[in-house]
């Protein structure tokens, strides 16, 4: 099966409610993509990655609070969840870079959004769409089985 991954930029519109099984609609990845899923160098669709175990919800990050990880801009909604990353960046960091768990889970990488996540077992799990993380969910475990064991080599298209 061939490596793809899906851009925000390039998605047609009818493929953002359908499951991410419409690989033949979207492009192949021509080369290594980033460890962290980025828009403009801002990770996470600048979104603080903490909240959503301090706040349980998506937070929306302030670059007045950022710090560099990995390559990439993280934003933080205050100097204390920067501060917590920074002394735990294994705890607090998306699963997957960021990237889709579900298309983790099935071989490919693809953007996420904010509102499709999920925090299981002390882990952030971040998914392209409602639906994506509706799939996903069905089988969290599994899913996250067959995602490590496609990562981090489905980076390299």
């Amino acid at each position: 099966m061939s490596k793809l991954m899906l851009s925000r930029r390039n998605l047609l519109t009818g493929l953002i409610a359908a499951p991410l099984a419409s690989a033949a609609l979207i492009h192949p990845a021509m080369a290594a993509n980033a460890p962290v899923y980025t828009e403009d160098g801002i990770a996470w669709d600048g979104y603080d990655p903490v909240a959503y175990f301090t706040k349980g919800a998506p937070t929306a990050g302030n670059a007045d609070f950022s710090l560099e990880y990995m390559g990439a801009t993280v934003l933080f909604s205050s100097a204390e969840t920067r501060d917590m990353f920074a002394e735990n960046p294994d705890k607090y960091a998306p699963q997957f870079g960021g990237y889709c768990a579900y298309a983790a889970s099935k071989g490919y990488i693809a953007p996420t959004v904010p509102e499709a996540w999920t925090v299981h077992e002390d882990k952030l799990y971040l998914n392209f769409s409602l639906r994506a993380r509706e799939l996903w969910s069905k089988d969290i475990p599994g899913n996250i089985a067959k995602g490590n064991a496609n990562w981090p080599g489905i980076l390299n298209g």
